[in-house]
């Protein structure tokens, strides 16, 4: 099968790889009806995250179940399915109180790869999540969206307890971000306010259910957040970017007693004595997305949200390294990859 590599910090390979097979009794081999770039990938594209040797890419994944293991009862083949970038069985004590991702049997999809024409999935039963039938090709990028980026940015949104009521700060115009201005709606909250400088990023947040729109940052972002939120800061804070700078506007941003959800993988030190003395609650870390899955899989089935949107480059696979060149250049918010 053809599947993408990271030979070495930007650059990116299309390469013949071994077709996947069951090695597990738990595993599901898939055949991907669609794939894409993260923003999380360009860590190690970048060379922030340290590389050893060509590697695999992707992690995020729909398509058709191909094959499965002995031990595989729920999954069959022939069904299209979406799952998590953490494969998990959903049985444990850790998932069974919605951290999947935290499994105590937890495998990482992205050590796989997905940006492939075919993947193994490990703890099928417990990691892919099926629709009741193969659905029209329209729905499938927003089905692919819902394996990371819909699922992280409606965790950071529930982290954060957005809510009726609530005003809404989301710091990162990236597809998480605007994914989470998208799940702050659907859960209620009264005003959004997205931190963006990109008049299309901008655009698309306030579709998606933004009210305001701020494009300072730093220190200045927060004073502008503060003034329109008469001093106070905001109920709910999403951090979706995962830099030191981002992480310490979300909490400037966030008011005493409120809640900073960050799903930005965070590089770089915090300040101990602003965190304490910020009063701030901290909750996020790897999305646990199988356990939004089912309901956002609903959502995107009766056409109430339509994340797929955020993809706004799509190109073959074989085009691969330009998809990645695009998003480092900040030329798109997300590569789709078609199949």
């Amino acid at each position: 099968m053809r599947g993408t590599v990271l030979e070495r910090p930007g650059e990116i390979r299309l390469e013949q790889r071994p077709d996947p097979t069951i090695v597990e009794p738990s595993d599901a081999i898939i055949r991907l009806s669609a794939t894409c770039i993260c923003g999380s990938d360009l860590w190690p594209y970048r060379g922030v995250d340290a590389a050893t040797g060509p590697s695999p890419m992707g992690h995020e994944y729909c398509g058709i179940v191909e094959e499965v293991g002995p031990d595989v009862s729920i999954i069959s083949t022939g069904q299209f399915v979406v799952g998590s970038f953490f494969a998990s069985d959903n049985t444990c004590e850790i998932c069974r109180a919605g951290y999947q991702s935290s499994c105590i049997h937890r495998e990482p999809v992205g050590a796989i790869g997905t940006q492939a024409e075919y993947a193994r999935i490990p703890l099928a039963d417990g990691t892919l999540v099926a629709t009741p039938e193969v659905p029209p090709d329209d729905l499938v990028p927003s089905f692919l969206a819902a394996s990371d980026v819909l699922g992280t940015g409606w965790f950071a949104a529930v982290a954060a307890e957005a809510g009726p009521g609530t005003t809404v700060v989301v710091v990162g115009d990236g597809a998480v971000g605007l994914l989470g201005v998208m799940a702050a709606k659907q859960l209620g909250a009264e005003r959004i306010v997205i931190m963006s400088r990109h008049e299309s990023r901008q655009q698309l947040a306030r579709e998606f259910g933004a009210t305001d729109v701020v494009p300072e940052r730093g220190d200045e972002g927060v004073a502008v957040i503060k003034e329109l939120t008469d001093g106070l800061g905001a109920h709910s804070v999403i951090e979706a970017v995962g830099t030191r700078e981002s992480m310490l506007q979300a909490i400037g941003a966030c008011r005493p007693g409120g809640h900073v959800g960050y799903v930005g993988v965070t590089h770089g030190d915090l300040p101990g004595r602003e965190l304490f003395f910020s009063h701030t609650h901290l909750h996020g870390g790897p999305a646990p997305v199988r356990r939004f899955l089912p309901e956002l899989m609903e959502l995107i089935s009766n056409r109430t949200i339509d994340p797929g949107r955020v993809f706004d480059l799509t190109l073959p696979l074989e085009d691969v390294a330009e998809g990645y060149r695009a998003m480092d250049e900040r030329r798109a918010i997300k590569t789709l990859l078609c199949l």
